[in-house]
């Protein structure tokens, strides 16, 4: 069977792609909000690529099914939030029914001049792969949609000079509350996260003790999360929520704890020790350890007359 060619479609503007959408043109050029209902999906275009030069945020009404989530699948049917960060690059879906609901873009051009135009970095999720999706309870959907409407609201007014001031702002409170349910999801799905954060130790288990860290080096944060396939930021973002510490920092601590193991049952010199755990230079290893303990390798071994 001949493999269909997938073809990537780039819009460097909204205007561009409310044409293509048979939308509109947008009221003002550097943002436009649509309605999922009154666009028409072409099932011709499932499986090809899409980017674009501009931010997005999907409010999902309800995603009527369930949707893959790093290894498993998962019920959306509460609805939710996804974002993509300018020349993110996608693939278009072939579920119809998945298109209810709203979706927001705006240029960065449009938030350049504001605080939030640095700020905006600060949000990860716009980092986060679409299946890494915000769930949103009965409670959330209404304050979101209310959001959503609000600039709906301001998108119909005449074009003032308070009008980007306005929509930035609004832009901005959006993002604050998707930033406040993404920590609360983190929390309230521990069961999910706690599977993701036990997949992660065993793997850095068996990277650690397979000597695949002598012929690697050390462990990655972009290796681990394409190992648990999820986002580098979302993994980070998950990992601070629950533990504290970011994806470098728990490779570290379990570096660190294998480490001592080798210090304490073997008489490896701390050369050889640091060589198998992955790193370059023993001189990284000594600082890293007596960074996290403390204790230079030596000193802790002398704890257990070694």
């Amino acid at each position: 069977m001949k493999k269909a060619v997938t073809t990537l479609h780039t819009y460097n503007s909204i205007s561009e792609l409310m044409k293509q959408l048979e939308q509109p043109k947008p009221f003002h050029p550097l943002v436009a909000l649509i309605n999922y209902n009154e666009i028409k999906i072409s099932l011709a275009d499932a499986g090809n690529k899409l980017a674009l030069d501009f931010y997005k945020i999907s409010f999902k009404t309800s995603f009527n099914g369930q949707v893959k989530y790093g290894q498993g699948y998962y019920d959306f049917s509460e609805g939710g939030l996804a974002f993509l960060a300018p020349n993110q690059i996608v693939t278009m879906s072939d579920d119809e029914k998945g298109y209810e609901g709203y979706a927001l873009f705006f240029h960065p051009d449009l938030i350049r001049n504001y605080p939030l135009g640095t700020a905006i970095q600060k949000y990860g999720f716009f980092s986060y792969s679409v299946s890494e999706a915000l769930f949103l309870s009965e409670k959330e959907k209404l304050v979101i949609a209310a959001l959503f409407e609000s600039i709906a609201a301001e998108l119909d007014n005449n074009i003032d000079h308070f009008s980007q001031d306005v929509l930035v702002s609004q832009i901005e409170l959006l993002l604050n509350y998707s930033n406040r349910y993404y920590n609360r999801q983190f929390i309230t799905r521990k069961s999910v996260h706690h599977d993701l954060i036990d997949r992660l130790n065993a793997y850095l288990s068996d990277r650690f003790d397979t000597q695949k860290s002598y012929l690697s080096g050390l462990p990655t944060v972009q290796e681990v999360s394409d190992h648990l396939n999820v986002s580098p930021r979302y993994l980070t973002d998950m990992l601070k929520s629950l533990t504290g510490q970011s994806t470098q920092q728990h490779i570290h601590n379990q570096l660190i704890e294998k480490s001592k193991k080798i210090l304490s049952n073997t008489s490896l010199t701390i050369a050889e020790i640091a060589y198998e755990l992955g790193f370059e230079h023993p001189q990284s290893f000594n600082k890293l350890f007596k960074q996290k303990t403390n204790l230079s390798p030596l000193e802790f071994r002398q704890t257990f007359d070694l």
